[in-house]
């Protein structure tokens, strides 16, 4: 499973941003958290949603940094024997942004260009994708010259038209509707992906399929904000590639790619049909749709000769997964992410009979102690 819309930095938010819609759980509680996070905090929320992520059998993710800590983030990543394709946001405007997250246009375009320079590798399973955050804590200065690194072969990663309030700022600001205004400077296309697009109008959807920009379905996210339901039936009708991805723990509040599978398959049924969104079709969003997300719909994505090991095994004796008749419908209406027994990324076993192995590098004791307690240092800096 490719999960292409994570935070992995904020999983000690976890339980302490509830209840509130998209501006003000952002500058009440996330942005505060992110900019009390160090290094020590940054290793243990990775740790904690690495060891989360592999139990439920996510293979592969397209994350979100915070803008510090990032050499941090990365190092954890390549430590655990995940696939991911990260970068740090870029934040260089925006109301309420506390200080130490508020960069200059030019440190935060430095600051990116360098960790790509010193994670990627050809060929290894780290990738670089550029990551302003959204429309309104950038400047257009920023987000144009990220657009000049996607014609130069840079993947980007940002949200855009989660809430209605977001994309009537940004309407205010630029004259134009969010998707419309990012695709006329240059971010759109395949090397492009956008969480969320809850309203888009009838026009993005155009713009989105005739570019191949990719959208990232992040159901339970945009339920638990209040920000709606995406189209993503009319989406992918109009021939537009969808990802899932379960966001932040602050806004789910777990990472569960067989959670978001069931809730993606189910939310739409009630307005296009018992037939919208059947288990194939979803579980392909979790699958190829996410690989192509990451820009690796060649590495990973499905079970092919050629490609990489990243495999997991579901055990089907559970008393809710007897009997199969269409293992489609098995994992996306039935499974549960404890029913993942061994998960396998690039050859490699990192959860063998459901215990972390010493390839991924983490002891469960270990991260679940460390998580407590960073946890607790952080919430006593926010009070």
């Amino acid at each position: 499973l490719v999960q292409a819309h994570t935070h992995l930095c904020q999983t000690l938010c976890r339980g302490s941003a509830d209840d509130l819609p998209l501006l003000e759980w952002l500058r009440e509680r996330v942005w505060p958290y992110e900019a009390a996070l160090d290094e020590r905090a940054m290793r243990a929320a990775v740790q904690l949603a690495v060891a989360e992520l592999i139990h439920g059998g996510t293979t592969a993710i397209l994350d979100m940094g915070t803008v510090h800590e990032s050499d941090a983030l990365f190092d954890e990543l390549a430590r655990s024997g995940l696939r991911a394709v990260a970068g740090k946001a870029m934040m260089d405007d925006g109301e309420g942004v506390p200080a130490r997250l508020r960069e200059t246009t030019r440190s935060s375009l430095d600051a990116s260009d360098a960790l790509a320079a010193r994670w990627v590798r050809p060929g290894g399973r780290l990738g670089y994708a550029y990551a302003p955050r959204f429309v309104l804590s950038c400047t257009e200065e920023l987000m144009r010259e990220v657009a000049a690194r996607r014609v130069a072969g840079a993947r980007v990663h940002t949200h855009a038209s989660e809430q209605r309030a977001e994309i009537a700022l940004v309407r205010e600001r630029f004259g134009k509707d969010n998707v419309a205004w990012l695709d006329g400077i240059g971010i759109g296309g395949d090397r492009v992906a956008l969480a969320h697009c809850v309203h888009v109008t009838s026009e993005e959807q155009k713009i989105l399929a005739a570019r191949g920009t990719h959208v990232v379905h992040c159901p339970s996210s945009n339920l638990k904000l209040a920000s709606g339901i995406a189209p993503i039936p009319e989406l992918l009708a109009a021939g537009v590639s969808v990802a899932l991805g379960a966001d932040g723990a602050p806004c789910n509040n777990n990472l569960d790619a067989f959670l978001e599978l069931r809730l993606a398959a189910l939310l739409h049924k009630p307005r296009a049909g018992a037939q919208a969104m059947d288990a194939w079709t979803t579980l392909e969003l979790a699958t190829r749709g996410g690989a192509r997300a990451l820009g690796l719909g060649d590495v990973i994505g499905s079970l092919e000769v050629g490609k990489c090991a990243d495999v997991i095994v579901v055990e089907l004796a559970a008393p809710h997964l007897v009997p199969v008749v269409d293992p489609a419908a098995t994992l996306v209406y039935g499974a549960h992410a404890s029913d993942v027994r061994d998960v396998i990324v690039d050859g490699h076993v990192l959860l063998r009979n459901r215990e972390l192995t010493s390839e991924c590098g983490l002891d469960l004791e270990g991260v679940l102690a460390r998580g407590r307690e960073e946890g607790q240092r952080i919430a006593a800096r926010l009070t």
